[in-house]
């Protein structure tokens, strides 16, 4: 059986940031330690309405950034107003867990986010009240494996950081812990 390579983050957050956060937070069981459940990854098109290429080469994109093949998610009820029709399709999601989720985290914090122009930190106010962040990305073009030649439209997404923390100060705790560029 072939042995799969940790992600590096998730090696870190085992070694160094739970025994940290443990003594941080006062948690007498390390499994009470708040971790990264998983990472949500969603987009809306809007215009796909008019442009059905536009899913596919969002597919394209998002399966390239994610290294797994989102979900097309489509349209619930017509609304005669957008032109849209029930089942059309108008977004792309995909949710990464466990050694996929820690390596698009380790890249977002130190490949793309750092490519964003005038990036001063993220919102802290980005948090849900049970421990989860939120946070938008305007263009898909700030990850490397986008080719800025191949793309037709720009399109922005949202990425959620789902943890087991049972509230915003300990999630952000945790995600100060992995890295997260937050705004002071």
């Amino acid at each position: 059986m072939k042995q799969s390579k940790r992600a590096r983050l998730a090696k870190r957050y085992d070694e160094e940031i739970r025994p940290a956060l443990q003594k941080q937070l006062g948690l007498s069981s390390r499994m009470a330690v708040p971790r990264l459940d998983k990472i949500v990854i969603n987009v809306g098109l809007g215009e796909a309405v008019q442009n059905p290429k536009l899913v596919d080469q969002t597919v394209g994109e998002i399966s390239r950034i994610a290294g797994q093949r989102p979900v097309v998610t489509r349209a619930r009820k017509a609304i005669a107003n957008f032109k849209l029709r029930e089942k059309m399709p108008i977004g792309v999601a995909t949710t990464l867990r466990r050694d996929r989720m820690y390596e698009f985290l380790d890249r977002l914090i130190n490949v793309a986010l750092p490519r964003v122009r005038d990036f001063r930190g993220l919102n802290p106010r980005g948090f849900d009240g049970r421990g989860n962040y939120t946070m938008g990305v305007r263009e898909q073009i700030i990850f490397p494996e986008i080719e800025l030649d191949k793309v037709e439209k720009v399109v922005g997404m949202s990425i959620t950081l789902v943890t087991t923390a049972e509230n915003d100060e300990h999630g952000k705790a945790l995600l100060d812990a992995l890295g997260i560029p937050f705004r002071s």
